[in-house]
């Protein structure tokens, strides 16, 4: 389905959204880095998922697809060696900028050359963070200007790890992953504010789940100490639903005549289940439940939204500051340049072909509401990028006239279910020629 045409209408109905896709990584890797079997169940298909799942496969992990408990899903059995081993000399990460920056760390450290490689936007992603460490470290690195295919040999010496708090939270994450396998001790200082902060609280709580043990010093994820010679213990685990995939069912059911979004946990630590409390300040109809959240047809009006911690949901929320009363401000929002796309050029380009008014800054986007609807009747792109293909659906529904989606094939990255999904609850689009 390389191209959609979208006719407006209203979604109404209930949807299971698909499982944390940033939570299936961190369970299925310490998985893989764990002595014996584990079982990872409620796992939803996606490219990114695919792409960690080769990566430990190329590291000596066995990881097989089995039953799950779940109608719909997924189930990995995964039995690691409870430390990686080279099976390959080199691993394909496809698009998933999580896959490359959690697992660079943990090639670094297996004593022979291993070479990452990628796709799209991802051989060109920023990596200086790690590339400043290895230099430190004295670990061989070769890389094509900054850029994939890049080539890392040698092992990790403990010792201390600074990094940018301003960069993305997924190298903070990779040095959790790998620090605990080293010799010795280990500390990782954080040098500036750490964005993105509920991250790394996933992905200290999915290493505590599976016996590792690392000190937050402060509180303020400023200062970590990590004991090593530790080990990862086999876990049975179910990954719980994906708030970023949420959200375009709550934006949706406020444009439409109303939706439930099943599946999800507002116990969970994921920083995109701010969207409920981001759409209450606008003024939505919201009802939670103990597993669910329903968002009923709303009138909603402006407000300031802080991406800071919450980035993978403002594509969604744009489209919905789009058609709301007033003017709507979105800050801190930079790092969502350096994504699968820019995607505060791609939603200022495509809704404004719909007929938004959106001023794109250089930290963010200032959006005039038009609570009246869009114009509609253009064909958009999608700037091969998941996130910007659905919000462009939802945004399709408070159009007058259809909306053509150019690429609308890469919502297999995170979301391969999105356009069945999409027509379950009544919207309508045909596949174009």
């Amino acid at each position: 389905m390389e191209k959609v045409k979208i006719y407006p209408a209203k979604l109404a109905g209930t949807v299971q959204v698909p499982s944390s896709k940033s939570m299936g990584h961190r369970e299925i890797i310490c998985a893989g880095l764990a002595g014996g079997t584990s079982i990872v169940d409620n796992i939803s298909m996606s490219q990114d998922i695919e792409a960690t799942m080769r990566v430990l496969r190329a590291m000596n992990v066995s990881v097989d697809e089995i039953p799950s408990m779940i109608e719909g899903r997924k189930a990995l059995q995964i039995t690691g060696t409870g430390h990686p081993i080279a099976a390959a000399d080199n691993v394909d990460c496809g698009e998933s900028g999580s896959t490359l920056r959690f697992f660079i760390p943990l090639g670094a450290n297996l004593g022979c050359p291993l070479t990452f490689i990628g796709h799209g936007k991802l051989v060109s992603r920023p990596l200086q963070a790690y590339y400043d460490i290895l230099d430190k470290q004295f670990v061989q690195y070769f890389n094509d200007n900054g850029n994939l295919p890049l080539t890392v040999n040698g092992h990790l010496m403990p010792g201390k790890f600074e990094l940018p708090g301003d960069v993305s939270s997924q190298f903070v994450s990779g040095l959790l992953f790998a620090l605990p396998l080293l010799k010795g001790d280990s500390e990782i200082i954080i040098t500036s504010p750490l964005e993105s902060a509920s991250y790394v609280d996933m992905t200290l709580n999915c290493l505590a789940k599976y016996g590792v043990k690392i000190e937050n010093v402060d509180g303020a994820h400023r200062h970590y100490l990590v004991p090593g010679k530790q080990r990862f213990k086999a876990q049975d685990s179910k990954v719980e639903g994906d708030w970023s995939q949420a959200a375009f069912w709550t934006v949706g059911g406020a444009l439409g005549a109303g939706i439930t979004a099943s599946g999800v946990d507002f116990a969970s630590l994921q920083g995109d289940k701010a969207v409920v409390e981001i759409m209450q300040r606008m003024g939505a109809d919201i009802a939670q439940n103990a597993d669910s959240v329903t968002v009923n047809s709303s009138t909603t009006k402006a407000t300031v939204i802080d991406a800071s911690n919450c980035p993978d949901i403002i594509p969604v929320l744009t489209v919905l500051a789009a058609v709301s009363e007033g003017t709507t401000k979105i800050i801190n929002a930079g790092r969502l340049r350096i994504k699968e796309c820019d995607r505060l050029a791609a939603m200022t380009s495509e809704l404004n072909k719909m007929g938004a008014a959106i001023t794109e800054e250089l930290e963010g986007l200032t959006i005039t509401g038009k609570p009246e609807g869009l114009r509609g009747g253009v064909e958009a792109d999608a700037w091969n990028d998941h996130r910007i293909a659905m919000a462009l659906a939802i945004a399709s529904l408070r159009c007058s006239d259809p909306v053509v989606i150019e690429g609308a094939e890469c919502v297999r990255k995170s979301y391969p279910e999105f356009w069945q999904d999409f027509a379950s609850l009544g919207g309508a689009c045909h596949e174009e020629e």
